[in-house]
């Protein structure tokens, strides 16, 4: 045991690894700790002997890949969804920690979790409404507005928008499953890798490799501002951190929108104010919400 005060604990839940930490609130975390993901049983129980470590835990919370089952009437609330992740399909990650720490859990997808630590603690400090939108192995996208993560029938899926072409970007398929040339299949990491065989950062900035992906974040951005109002996007994820592609989605984005949008002198596309711990960050404001 490593504080006598009881802690929350957070799991910021990876298609690639899982973020843990504890920490009396999400801006003074005292232990933090990485796994690997591999399979459920495998990865839960390796998190859970960590958690062990830093007992009690007064809470804990989740902030997930999806799809994620959200919806606290649905009797899955909890699970993950159907995912082309081997194994994880229906795996109840909610349940799995409450009955190993007889603790109340918060769950939510990483990008709201995210979404909620930067509307709080990073970016979106003194805003009403933001998104969080991450470029990586996927696109995904969380809404907060006045503090509170925006659900429907589920979490919003921004990263499957069907979007506009680049005119010099007609041939390539996409790769998304589902969609094909959704935004996802045309703008993640994976779908820079099969479409050009390496990544956006190895290209030159004024490569136009950078204007084709710049011009399908733009495109999402517009729609962001033009059916949210949101006041602040936050463009987070590896494929963002290409030097250049924020200014050049921040240009295009502007030229889409041509001056239109109410408040638009208002809309801001930014970095992430906490770097890598949005996602963290977020999961122990879940854990702190689950028992406010």
């Amino acid at each position: 045991m490593t504080e006598e005060r009881p802690l929350l604990g957070g799991i910021e839940a990876g298609g690639t690894k899982f973020v843990l930490a504890v920490g009396h609130s999400p801006d003074e975390i005292v232990a933090r700790h990485e796994i690997p993901t591999r399979s459920p049983d495998e990865t839960l129980a390796e998190a859970a002997e960590w958690f062990r470590r830093h007992l009690p835990l007064k809470a804990l919370g989740i902030a997930t890949f999806g799809p994620a089952i959200v919806d606290r009437a649905d009797a899955a609330w909890g699970h993950i969804g159907t995912t082309p992740k081997p194994g994880w399909s229906g795996c109840d990650l909610a349940g799995y920690f409450a009955d190993e720490f007889g603790v109340p859990v918060g769950f939510d997808t990483d990008v709201n979790g995210a979404a909620l630590a930067e509307s709080r603690l990073g970016a979106g400090r003194g805003v009403s409404s933001l998104a969080y939108v991450t470029v990586g192995t996927g696109i995904g996208g969380g809404l907060v507005i006045n503090g509170k993560a925006v659900h429907g029938s589920a979490h919003p899926e921004m990263g499957h928008i069907l979007p506009r072409r680049h005119p010099s970007d007609t041939g390539f398929e996409g790769i998304c499953p589902a969609h094909g040339d959704c935004l996802e299949g045309l703008a993640s990491g994976p779908a820079i890798m099969a479409r050009w065989g390496k990544t956006l950062s190895d290209f030159p900035a004024d490569d136009e490799a950078f204007e084709v992906i710049a011009h399908y974040l733009a495109q999402l951005c517009h729609a962001i501002f033009a059916m949210t109002a949101a006041e602040i996007i936050v463009l987070g994820g590896g494929v963002t951190k290409s030097r250049g592609l924020l200014a050049k989605v921040r240009e295009i984005s502007a030229a889409l929108d041509k001056g239109y949008l109410p408040g638009s002198g208002k809309h801001r596309i930014a970095c992430p104010g906490l770097a890598e711990d949005s996602g963290i960050c977020g999961a122990l404001m879940l854990a702190g919400d689950a028992i406010s």
